[in-house]
Formats: C-alpha cells, structure tokens, sequence
C-alpha cells in the first residue's frame, strides 16, 4: 500500500498562537526579512525561530518544514500590492497586461530571491491564485481564447523574469567586485580604448560613443511595449 498524499500547506488546521507567542504570520514576516537581506540559503527553521526567540520546535508546530516556510513567504509578498481590477482598466487589455507587468517587477525587485521559486511549479496559496485570477483577466480582454490568453500572460511573464534578472545581476556583480559600475568602466577604460583603436568592431564603437544609457525603470518600459506591440500583432484581428 502506497503511502497517502501529504496535506497541503493551504488546507491544514493549525494550532492558535498562546497568547503573546509568534504565530505563523510573525514567522514568515520573521523568514521574508531574512531573506531579503541574505536571501534565500540564509532562511532556515532554526534561524526563524531563534531570531522570534521561539525555539526550533515550536515553529514546527505550526509549520512542518522549509519547504511549506518558503510556499507561506511566496504567497505572503504575492498578496503586498493592490490587483489588477476589471473596473481599473475597463477592458483595456494593454493598461492590464501592462500593470501586471509593472506589479510584478516590483515584486520581484523588492524580494530578490522571489524570481527563481516563480519558475517552477505554481504557487497555490489564496493570494497567488488571486493575483493570477486577476492577471489572466486582463489577458482574457486581448483574445477570449483561454490558452492563448494564457500563452499571452506567460510572454509577458518571461520577459519580466528575464528583465529583472539582468537587473539583479549588475547589482551582485557590484556586490562582488565592489566596484560601481561608473568604477568598473573606468578600471577597462583603456583596454576599450585599446579595442575601439584597432577598427574590429564598428558596432561596439558607436554603441559606446553615440548610444544614449537609458535607466533600468525606461528600458524596462521599451522592452515591454514591445512585447505588447508583439502580442496585439498575433492576437488582434
């Protein structure tokens, strides 16, 4: 006889706090702190607990494992912003594929560690279930077709996830090197200037001397009305 399926995190009964004792709010708010600021590997049942002063066992009271932790902390930062309301856009698929964009990028850029766990399987919890009820809504008003719209919501989706990641990179390789990225170019300044000399790369040549260096919030905004622009051209007839 096979072993039954375990329960899930969102329908177990849990225990009521004693009075003045974290609950399971406090020990996820607890594991969101740590993973913000040491990310993800940092976030562990004994670190949780010691830094609530709770001991070890009683956070596995209300919480069985790291993995049912980490479902609790992906479900609790998808309910911090307001969702997309059908009134909010009426009808305007563009204006609601675009917030949803624009929502989730801040999302992503406040918890760092949050990209690589939405990639996988998806999250079921009450607040990411309505926050994707309310995104596939805004993509059911660009094509009533429901794997399109779908297919839809999962471009949009990408290219935030491939946005924010170029992102998050410049800012560990910052982390890394200690240098800023005005620093960084001045310490490859005369190798580039060695490179461009040489009149092997014309490209990268006007790229340096002619090309403007758009913010991260104004090249986020450019790819995405691209991916837009893309999305009307296939869907809309």
């Amino acid at each position: 006889m096979t072993d039954p399926a375990p329960s899930s995190v969102w329908t177990r009964q849990r225990p009521q706090p004693a009075r003045r004792a974290p609950g399971v709010d406090q020990y996820v708010a607890a594991a969101l702190a740590v993973a913000d600021a040491e990310g993800l590997d940092a976030v562990s049942m004994r670190r949780v607990a010691g830094d609530l002063g709770s001991g070890t066992a009683t956070l596995y009271r209300y919480i069985t494992n790291r993995d049912e932790l980490i479902d609790l902390m992906i479900d609790a930062v998808q309910g911090e912003d307001p969702l997309v309301e059908a009134t909010d856009i009426a009808g305007d698929w563009r204006a609601g594929l675009a917030a949803v964009a624009h929502n989730l990028r801040a999302t992503l850029l406040r918890h760092p560690w949050l990209a690589g766990e939405l990639t996988g399987r998806p999250s079921l919890g009450p607040n990411s279930l309505r926050r994707s009820e309310a995104a596939l809504r805004a993509a059911v008003a660009l094509t009533p077709d429901i794997t399109r719209a779908s297919q839809a919501l999962s471009a949009v989706r990408a290219y935030v996830l491939g946005s924010v990641a170029g992102q998050q990179a410049a800012v560990l390789a910052e982390q890394r090197s200690g240098l800023t990225k005005e620093q960084w170019q001045h310490s490859h300044g005369p190798y580039i200037t060695q490179i461009l000399a040489a009149g092997e790369h014309p490209m990268l040549a006007r790229r340096i001397h002619e090309a403007e260096e758009p913010d991260p919030d104004d090249d986020f905004a450019f790819g995405l009305d691209c991916i837009l622009d893309g999305l009307a051209s296939r869907l809309r007839h």
